[in-house]
Formats: C-alpha cells, structure tokens, sequence
C-alpha cells in the first residue's frame, strides 16, 4: 500500500498537481524566460555562453524576489547538460554543500557529469561558510550559482566574488508581467486555461502594480483571483475580486536587507532636501512595510542634530518629543506624531556643524592625546591645589560686564584653534553674529588644528 500511495503522490507531483500556480507555470525552456533580455540577448554573456556551448561560469545572481534567479540557474544547468543541486543558505550548512561536492566529484569521475551548486540566499552563509565553497569552486568541483537579493559587493567574501560573474536580474516590468499573466489564463496544461477567465477591466493593472516587480507574487495573486472567481461562479475575474486577492499584500522592503536600507537613505535624503512629500512617503512606505517605528524615530533625533542642529535648535526637541508621544499612545495614531516630525525637520533649515565640529574636535584629541588642563581651569578645592596655582588668574564671566571676558579656554598647545565654523542658516546665522561680536571668529587657527 505504502509504494502505491507512493507512485501515487510521483504521478501527482509530475502533473503538477497540489503545486502553486506560480510553480506551475515555471519557464521550462530559456526563451520562456521574460524580462531579462539584457541578459540572454545574443549578444550578451549568457546568450554568447550558450549560443557557442561553452563552459557555464560560476556567477552570482543579483536581483530582487521573483526576477527568475531559480528559473534562470535551472534552465542554464539544463542547457549545458549539468545536474543540479540546489541548496538554501538558510537551512544548509558546510555538512550540506560537502555531500553535494562529493557527489558531484564522483559523476564527474564516473560518468563525466558536470554539476551546478544553486545556492540560494547566499548572502545567508557567513564568512567561513562562504570560504569552505572556495576550493571546489576553484578546483571546478562543482559551478556554483548562487542567487541573492542584497548586494554582493558586500554579501559575498572577495575571493568568492572573484571567481563568479556578477549578473544583475532586474525587477519585472508592465510588458514582462502582463505577458506571464496571459499566458497562465490561457495555459490548458499547467495554468487556468482549463477555467476559461478572462480579466474585467482594470484589473490586469492592478495586478502588475501589486506585484511590484514580483513574478511570483503575481502569479500568486492572479490564482487567489480565480479561486474567488470560480467560487462565485464568475467567469469574468472583476475589479473587486482582484483587490480582495490583493488585500493582504505585502511591500518590497526587507528589513535586514538592501531594499531596507534604500528606503531608509531615501527618507533621511528627502528630509535633509527638504521636501516634505516625499519624507512622508518614504516613512509611511516604512511603516506599512512593518518597520519598527522606534528605528524610524531615532532616525529622526539623530537627523535634527546631524542636518539641522542650531539652524533650529527646536529641531531636537520636536523629534524627541515625536519619540516620546509614539511611546505614550503607540500605533495607530503614534503614526501623527511621526509625520509631524518628519515634516518639521523637512522644513526646518539646515546646518551640519555639529557633525563638522564634534569630527574636528575628535581628530584634535587623537591627534594630539591628552593636553593638560591650563592650572587657571582647575578647580582648587584643598590647599595644595591652591598652592599649585589652580584657578588661579580665572576670570569669572559673570564678573564683567554682558557677563563675557576675552579668555582662552583650550590647552595652550592648540590655542587659538577653531573647530566650530557656524553657519549662515536659520538660527545658527545670530550665532554666527554673537561670535563675531565677541571676537571669537576670524582668529588665526595654531597648528593647522580647526
């Protein structure tokens, strides 16, 4: 019994049966393949690779979810005739890639069978699993092929990365997407031909623009569709029934990944541009992705101080109070505070000194270590400290008139040195003034310290 349901399940499997549509319906030939033509052109590295029958390179797939990183490693593996392996980053480990390396040592002495390691999420390995892949990939135990949607420049160890070609998978377009939509609705075999669905009006480009780029993720949402289609009795997938599949969608925005960091330097960017709009737009893009709104807000104290400062001292005080209102009323409605803040520090005039001045302070001091205090600085609390003269020849400001007298406050070795350079913006310009008044700009700097 147990062989039977066996051979059962295997013909099952080989019809496609029980697998999602976007399985299904998975390119089985290269010129299946939709949207990567900058890739597979003839006149580009694959297209030449397979076109001559050479050799298939070790690479590095780039791209983000659902561009075809599998399909594509699958169909190459195929076309020159190599036996693939495929391994994810996420639950192998070096045990995992041993076996398949000495697998693929024996096809190789027995039967002359190349083998092609798709390691998936590569990024995942860390720095020692990546050096165990390093000397199969250069004895060519094995080709290896790893898939990734973070940047390898900064993912992938240097020798691996310099033994694989970098290919850069691009997101799905309108053309590329409507067509693998079409042809799932017609495809009798593997797709919802058999339904016989046809699409209400709209309803194609809400389609593309929920999948944002995603083959899967529309393939995904196009079979939740028709199921609520068919279990209507509808044969016309309408409007509604599209956004029913699409209410549970999620964005593009991996929080341990490249695109997390995308969207983040596009918020900080558009504030410190100041344009309000698109601050928003990048937060609440952050928010509805599930970004911790605590990251978000300490983002925004760090930025009132870095890009704004004394131009608007108020700057510091909105962001933190932003930072506290989350913490007392939560989610939803912490979500005002926030657009509030993001939109004042947009506005807010701009000045970086206190990131320009604490680094010229930083390198003074490890530049030239500890200079001593000047003795007139000194607190002379006993009396062998007064006796060693300190506090002595201290002026006390608040003894003179505007509570001010010319004084030098730095150790004598870098006297004269200058490491605030106020500038002409917002408040920061009376501060400017203020210095100038007091004869605390325009002094030569010592040293070449500022």
């Amino acid at each position: 019994m147990a062989n039977a349901m066996d051979l059962f399940r295997h013909s099952a499997n080989k019809r496609g049966e029980g697998q999602p549509l976007a399985e299904r319906m998975r390119p089985k030939q290269l010129s299946e393949v939709v949207g990567q033509e900058h890739l597979l052109g003839e006149d580009r590295l694959l297209g030449r690779v397979l076109a001559r029958g050479a050799e298939l390179p070790s690479l590095i797939l780039w791209g983000p979810p659902g561009s075809g990183k599998t399909t594509l490693a699958r169909l190459l593996a195929g076309r020159v005739g190599a036996r693939f392996a495929q391994r994810s980053a996420v639950s192998a480990g070096v045990r995992d890639i041993r076996e398949v390396v000495a697998a693929a040592e024996e096809r190789r002495d027995q039967y002359g069978e190349r083998t092609v390691l798709f390691l998936d999420e590569i990024h995942r390995f860390s720095k020692a699993q990546q050096d165990a892949l390093l000397p199969h990939v250069e004895a060519g135990t094995v080709t290896l092929v790893g898939a990734t949607t973070e940047n390898p420049s900064f993912e992938v160890i240097a020798p691996l990365l310099s033994r694989c070609r970098v290919l850069a998978l691009e997101p799905l377009e309108g053309g590329p997407l409507r067509a693998l939509a079409l042809r799932a609705l017609s495809d009798r075999e593997s797709g919802l031909g058999s339904f016989e669905l046809e699409l209400g009006e709209g309803v194609m480009d809400a389609l593309i623009a929920g999948a944002a780029g995603d083959a899967r993720r529309l393939l995904s949402i196009l079979e939740v569709a028709a199921q609520v289609a068919r279990g209507g009795g509808e044969r016309v997938i309408s409007l509604a029934t599209a956004e029913e599949a699409l209410q549970h969608r999620t964005l593009l925005y991996d929080k341990a990944g490249d695109e997390h960091y995308g969207v983040v330097s596009a918020f900080i960017k558009s504030m410190r541009g100041s344009d309000p709009d698109a601050a928003a737009y990048w937060m609440v893009r952050m928010l509805e992705a599930g970004e911790d709104p605590l990251f978000i807000l300490r983002r925004m104290v760090i930025f009132a101080s870095e890009d704004v400062g004394n131009a608007d001292p108020q700057a510091l005080a909105v962001a933190t109070s932003a930072l506290d209102s989350f913490r007392f009323i939560g989610l939803p409605e912490g979500a005002l505070p926030m657009t509030q803040a993001a939109v004042y520090l947009a506005c807010a005039p701009k000045s970086n000194t206190a990131l320009t001045t604490y680094a010229a302070a930083r390198r003074a001091v490890r530049e030239r270590g500890a200079l001593p205090v000047p003795a007139k600085l000194r607190n002379a609390v006993t009396q062998l400290q007064r006796d060693m003269g300190h506090g002595r020849a201290y002026k006390y400001p608040h003894d003179y008139e505007g509570h001010y007298v010319p004084e030098a406050y730095l150790p004598d070795e870098i006297r004269g040195a200058r490491f605030y350079e106020p500038s002409a913006s917002g408040f920061e310009a009376s501060m400017k003034q203020r210095l100038r008044a007091l004869g605390k700009l325009g002094a030569e700097r010592d040293d070449g310290e500022h």
